[in-house]
């Protein structure tokens, strides 16, 4: 039988198809081709190691982890790239091609884009300084997108702290230690001006910055991004070790130096009573953030996986297979070898 993996009380249930061997003897390339590949990028790209995993969260938090976010437009779906949490924001989509296109050369329609955005995410993170892990395979890709749940599923910049333990209660990411690790997501990477500019201008309405700022940080920002100035420009997240996968985004937020409403708000919110000791501890303790970081993408990237003969194997991972003769007779076969 099919094991469905369903959003339950208590968080994401685990398929059961799910499993790190499952690409061992059909693709047992498929890490070196996506690290290579990602390798290859960063020295052009410093940014896209941080875009991948950032990819893959907005991928999961929308329908599951079933690269919907990686298809584009067509008459009968909005793709999720125009959604506004996406929108001039969301990148990488060409890597992940250029991954998809040296996969399907060594394996043909054999690993899909789901498992691909997946991988390419824990290499990104181990590449970058951050742990390495086991990552459970077997997804398969959606043969549609879903622009509305991209904007309502998707928390924003702005969320105070009960919105953003609502959006991950609300795909079964109920415990405090998923929300705080995976928004350690933030230690490298950049963000653009015009997510910050209400925080340093005019937070709630109120004409002033955001109390809960550095005041020095603040300083440092305006500097960054002027009032009137690009709303594009780019600025790091941590200001630290902006490219390296580490511990100090809970650090910058015991000194109340989170970029993002968001990130501070896990320690400064009064509603943070479960969050603050979680934020000291990582900051304490870089294993105890990569421990925790891992065991919360392992729970992320299992909410609501298509395993088994549910979806497809895409071969261009922008757009759903052709109903051709032969896609119709690897469908049968993969429904039959899942029963």
């Amino acid at each position: 039988m099919v094991v469905v993996a369903e959003i339950g009380e208590h968080g994401p249930r685990r398929s059961a198809q799910l499993t790190p061997t499952f690409y061992d003897t059909t693709c047992p390339r498929v890490f070196t081709i996506v690290r290579d590949t990602i390798v290859n990028e960063l020295r052009s790209d410093p940014r896209i190691a941080a875009s991948l995993l950032r990819l893959h969260f907005h991928d999961c938090f929308v329908n599951g982890c079933d690269a919907s976010i990686l298809l584009d437009n067509t008459t009968s779906f909005q793709t999720e790239k125009d959604a506004a949490p996406n929108a001039n924001s969301a990148r990488g989509f060409p890597v992940i091609d250029k991954i998809k296109t040296a996969v399907e050369i060594a394996c043909p329609r054999t690993v899909s884009c789901a498992d691909i955005l997946t991988i390419a995410a824990q290499q990104s993170v181990n590449l970058a300084g951050g742990p390495s892990w086991r990552v459970p395979l077997g997804r398969r890709d959606s043969l549609q997108a879903f622009f509305d749940l991209a904007n309502n599923n998707l928390p924003a910049p702005f969320f105070t702290l009960p919105q953003l333990k609502a959006s991950f209660r609300n795909v079964g990411l109920d415990r405090p230690s998923d929300l705080v690790a995976l928004s350690g997501g933030h230690t490298f990477g950049k963000n653009q001006c015009q997510f910050i500019l209400d925080r340093l201008y005019n937070f709630s309405n109120t004409g002033l910055p955001d109390p809960t700022l550095n005041t020095t940080y603040l300083q440092t920002l305006r500097g960054l991004c002027p009032r009137n100035g690009n709303p594009s420009v780019l600025v790091d997240f941590d200001v630290r070790t902006p490219t390296i996968f580490d511990n100090k985004y809970y650090v910058n937020l015991k000194e109340h130096k989170g970029l993002i409403q968001t990130d501070q708000e896990l320690f400064s919110s009064p509603d943070a009573a479960d969050t603050i000791p979680l934020v000291r501890a990582y900051a304490d303790g870089t294993q105890k953030f990569f421990n925790a970081f891992v065991e919360a993408m392992d729970r992320m990237g299992k909410i609501t996986p298509l395993t088994g003969s549910q979806g497809q194997i895409r071969q261009n991972c922008r757009v759903v297979n052709s109903n051709s003769l032969i896609q119709d007779v690897v469908e049968i076969v993969d429904f039959v070898t899942s029963m």
